[in-house]
């Protein structure tokens, strides 16, 4: 850690232009990434919606299972107890 910081005061200062730069840049680079990622969930959450659909074509109860979980889950001590 102190290292970094001997490091840090021994590299050239970078200009505040350098800087802004630098932060827009790593920005826009994020806002892309958060793009992909928001297409990547749409296309899970249209695969899941059909996939849920053909269940409920195939006869399965969904809203069953999900009171089963929902019970499973409750039975379980708190994290608390366990320790």
């Amino acid at each position: 850690m102190a290292k970094a910081k001997k490091e840090e005061k021994n590299a050239p200062e970078q200009s505040k232009e350098e800087s802004i730069g630098f932060h827009k840049g790593s920005l826009a680079v994020l806002a892309k990434e958060r793009q992909e990622m928001q297409r990547i969930l749409a296309i899970v959450e249209q695969l899941m919606q059909m996939h849920l659909t053909e269940l409920k074509d195939l006869g399965v109860d969904l809203s069953q299972e999900v009171e089963k979980a929902q019970k499973q889950a409750t039975k379980k001590p708190p994290i608390d107890e366990l320790l």
